[in-house]
Formats: structure tokens, sequence, C-alpha cells
């Protein structure tokens, strides 16, 4: 009896494993199918600026005439983009992002007919960069809008391994425009291992002009990087910078909204989504907030030590009046301040306040034509903060 249960055991082992096989096999066949039906296929990957260059270059592409496009994000807030630029929340069992997500992405394209599809590499790890690439998208043209330091657990521990990480998603065969300068020497010899052109974008080719069209706030590095894809898909300049001043912005794109506290009007600036030290430091320098009365929210969080202390580090160069530190653990961005500003911190720290409460706290430092500037990382209690300010995500 014991052997002829032993034997059931491992039949009915090998037929689950036979079918799992077919089913991946069938699977595989089916999503290989979805992507031959989309002709166009754009990834784009980098530190920072992914969500703003996909939108803009579905913006773009969509212009083209007959042309049926689809994007999808990943950023500040996941997206699928319809040909209409209508937009749909990407569902995620128990919040669990995962880059098998694509497959379904892919199906709902070829669904829609799509002849382009814009997709944010979603993938950290270099190895699920490279699966992503090869397996899931197999993009043919791509984009790497820089090299940052960042995720340096997972590509790191140095910019040009992070450049080498980033290279993965390049399409092998293909095309790939960046305009990352400093490690353009790297993606370049990573290109050649793939037979992929390398472009460079000059973003300083990008006029105030043609910034000026814009309803919100994006860097000429995203403009002339999606530029350069519509070009290469032969789009007139004129139209796609139309396509473009037309797309949704990201929920996470850079604004300074008018908020009232009480009486008192303040300006609040969301940089949460600029979550590096460079980045930061860019957009608060694109803003030109100097000069102004800025108070300054580091947001922490007990999974980014580092990134915390980073902020804390450039405190003394945004040199705020006030620096509000909440979320936890908040020493870790206190002890990295300059002891010059030091005595200018309020600690708003732990992770039970309520927006409100973080509000209330902020609000009795603060003084008429305050900046209030957010920096850090948004999850936690970052979007308590702006779910009191009226700023949280946008659908």
């Amino acid at each position: 009896m014991i052997v002829l249960t032993v034997l059931i055991c491992y039949l009915l082992l090998a037929v689950g494993t036979v079918a799992m096989f077919v089913w991946l096999f069938v699977e595989q066949r089916r999503h290989a199918r979805n992507l031959a039906k989309i002709p166009v296929r754009i990834m784009v990957n980098g530190i920072r600026g992914k969500s703003s260059v996909t939108r803009l270059c579905a913006g773009a592409m969509r212009t083209s005439p007959h042309a049926v496009v689809v994007a999808k994000t990943t950023g500040s807030a996941a997206r699928f983009i319809g040909p209409d630029a209508s937009e749909s929340p990407i569902s995620r069992k128990h919040g669990t992002v995962n880059v098998i997500e694509q497959v379904g992405v892919v199906r709902r394209a070829a669904e829609l007919g799509a002849v382009c599809l814009v997709v944010e590499c979603m993938a950290v790890d270099p190895n699920l960069q490279e699966l992503n690439q090869r397996k899931l998208i197999r993009s043919n043209v791509g984009v790497i809008t820089n090299v940052r330091e960042d995720h340096v657990e997972e590509m790191g521990p140095t910019l040009e391994d992070i450049a080498r990480s980033l290279s993965r998603s390049m399409p092998a065969g293909g095309v790939c425009f960046t305009a990352e300068r400093e490690y353009f020497d790297v993606l370049a010899d990573e290109a050649r291992k793939r037979d992929c052109t390398l472009v460079p974008v000059e973003p300083d080719e990008v006029t105030d002009a043609e910034m000026a069209g814009f309803g919100w706030v994006t860097f000429k590095e995203n403009v002339a990087l999606a530029l350069a894809v519509a070009t290469h898909a032969g789009i007139p300049r004129h139209q796609a910078l139309w396509g473009m001043y037309a797309a949704p912005p990201d929920p996470g794109v850079l604004r300074v909204e008018r908020r009232w506290f009480g009486a008192m009007e303040l300006q609040a600036v969301n940089l949460f989504a600029a979550n590096d030290p460079t980045s930061t430091l860019m957009n608060i320098e694109l803003l030109n907030l100097a000069g102004r009365d800025l108070h300054l929210v580091i947001n922490c969080r007990p999974d980014r030590i580092e990134r915390n202390a980073q902020m804390g580090a450039i405190v003394d160069r945004i040199d705020p009046s006030l620096v509000f530190l909440i979320g936890t653990p908040t020493r870790s961005a206190r002890r990295a301040i300059a002891a010059s500003h030091r005595s200018r911190v309020v600690d708003l720290g732990g992770d039970t306040h309520t927006g409100q409460s973080l509000l209330e706290g902020i609000g009795r430092w603060l003084r008429p034509a305050t900046t209030l500037l957010m920096i850090g990382n948004i999850h936690g209690q970052g979007e308590h903060l702006l779910a009191a300010l009226g700023m949280g995500s946008r659908c």
C-alpha cells in the first residue's frame, strides 16, 4: 500500500510538471504572437524621468497618422494609457510589483490593435532588466534617460556599474537614445556588445520657446529624448511637440501649487519623485527657488537609511529657513545635516501621524509667503502629508 501511494504521488507530480511546461510553452507562444502584432516597441529606462519620457514619447507617436499608440508607466502611479490617452491604474494583487505584468500589458495592447507600445522599464535588478527586454517586451527602440546614484544595492556600487546595469535593457540590433553625458562611453561600450546603435541627445537643442508650451514643469532632457524618438519614427518636430503638449502628465509631475493654511497662503512643491540628491538639486535650480522663504520637509523611510542621510547632507546647499523631519528614523537624516543648519531642524518623526497632524505641526512654524519644499521618499508619511495638502495622486 505504501509503495502504491508513493507511485501515485510520483505520477501526479509528473503529470503536474508536464502540464505546467505545456502551459508555459503555450503562454510563451501566445505572448510572442502578441509582440509580433506590435511593430514599434519602445522601452524607456534610466534613473530619473522615465515616466515623463514615456508619456512624452507616447504623445509624440500619437500624432502619427493612423497610429494606434498604447503606453504603460510605472513611476509615481502605474498607469495603462490607451490610444485616446485615457488612463487606468495597473491592478496588482496585494500591491506586489512583478515584471510578469508586462505580459498582460502586451496582450491588452495587441487586442487594441496597437501599432506602437511605449513602456517604462519596471525592473531594478539587472537580470530582471534583461529579462524585461529579451523576453517580455523585445523593444526595437530604447531610451536611457540618465545615470544617477540610486538603487545602489541592486545595480551598484559605482555609477559605472549602474550604467552597465541600465544597458541591459538596450535592444540588440536596435537603436537607443540617451541624454547621459558623463557615462556615455560606458553606455557606448555596452551598446557595441549588443550591436545596438547608441544615439546621443543634446537637451540644449530644445528652445525655451518650445518648453513654454508645456503646462507643467519638465526638463529639456526629457523633451529632447522624446523628440529624438519621434524623429527616428519620421514624425516632424512641430507635430511631435504638439502631441507632447497634449499628453497628460504623470501624477508625480513637478508642480508648484498654492495652498491655504487657515488664512495664510503658501506655495507647496512636491519633489518626492526626484528622490536622489542630484535630481533634487536640479529640480530646485529649475524652479529658481533661491531667495524665497523656504521651509524644507524631508520624509524618512526605514528601508532607505542611506537615502535619508543623502537628503540631510544637501540641506546646507538648499539653505532653508527651517527643516521638518517626518517619517522614521529621522536621526538618519538629522545626523547628516551640517552643523550650521542643525538649529533649524523641527523633528516631527514617527510613522503613526496622520497627514492632518503633520500639517498642523508644520503650520505652527509657517510665515506668510512661505514655500514648503518636500523631498526624500514619498511613501509613508510623505503620502499622508500630500493628501492633507490636497496634492495626492491624480488619475
